[in-house]
């Protein structure tokens, strides 16, 4: 399954690691769509009642949630629709600290800098907005690990990239 599908070739449903799944469905606010070995179906990861719990063993959701005013929503539907055991897998842009932060105290000790520069080492990096058909938020590793995969196990986090991108995965209980 995977949140936000695209029928195209940049579609995460057509990863090599997926090639021999017995069914692969997309679902998102456009469609129905059909492409290559795929499905995708017209709904909102909000409220996804047409799948019953359970039911999948990977879910994958790139790129998506910050665009999604409720992703909280989404998130209990996740986990509600990924088997016990399945692989849950997110990716949003986030924000990371530049390298002069780790300068600051330094500054400050030199008074080199003072309370009205500081937003000069105090500054966070982040992915541009991109309106489509909103964007709403920038998320932490912190929000990864303790609201995205609460409950799950074996949790990772990576920051990728610059402009960061936060990759997480879990398993679900």
């Amino acid at each position: 399954m995977e949140i936000g599908a695209e029928p195209n070739d940049d579609s995460l449903l057509n990863l090599r690691c997926l090639r021999n799944a017995k069914e692969k469905i997309g679902i998102s606010l456009e469609g129905p769509f059909e492409y290559k070995d795929f499905s995708i179906i017209k709904g909102n990861a909000n409220e996804m009642s047409c799948f019953g719990d359970d039911k999948f063993d990977t879910v994958l959701c790139h790129g998506m949630l910050e665009h999604d005013k409720f992703f909280w929503k989404t998130i209990a539907e996740i986990k509600r629709v990924t088997k016990p055991g399945g692989l849950v897998v997110i990716g949003t842009p986030g924000y990371t600290r530049t390298w002069l932060e780790k300068l600051n105290p330094f500054f400050r000790k030199c008074r080199l800098i003072d309370r009205y520069l500081d937003f000069l080492t105090s500054s966070t990096v982040t992915y541009e907005i991109h309106n489509a058909p909103g964007d709403y938020y920038r998320f932490s590793p912190q929000a990864f690990k303790e609201v995205f995969f609460e409950g799950m196990r074996d949790v990772e986090i990576h920051s990728i990239m610059l402009p960061p991108r936060i990759i997480g995965s879990g398993i679900a209980l």
